[in-house]
C-alpha cells in the first residue's frame, strides 16, 4: 500500500536525490572546516565544556547565598 502512495506522486525521485545533496555538502562542509581551522582555535573550543564559568560568564548571574 506505500508504495503505490509513494508511486503516485509527481517528482518523487527528486527528493532522495536532494536530501543526499544535503547530507553530502553538510559532511563536506564540515570536513573542509576541521581541515582549515586552526589548531589553538579547536584546541580551546575542545576545552569549553570543561572551562569554569569565570572564563565564560552566564548570561543569568548565580543567586548569592547569603540572602
Amino acid at each position: 500500500m506505500d508504495k503505490n502512495v509513494l508511486q503516485s506522486i509527481a517528482g518523487i525521485t527528486i527528493y532522495p536525490l536532494i536530501s543526499f545533496a544535503i547530507f553530502f555538502l553538510f559532511f563536506l562542509g564540515l570536513l573542509v572546516y576541521v581541515a582549515v581551522a586552526s589548531r589553538p582555535h579547536l584546541r580551546a573550543m575542545s576545552a569549553l565544556p570543561l572551562a569554569d564559568n569565570d572564563l565564560y560568564p552566564t548570561s543569568h548571574p548565580e543567586p548569592d547565598a547569603s540572602c
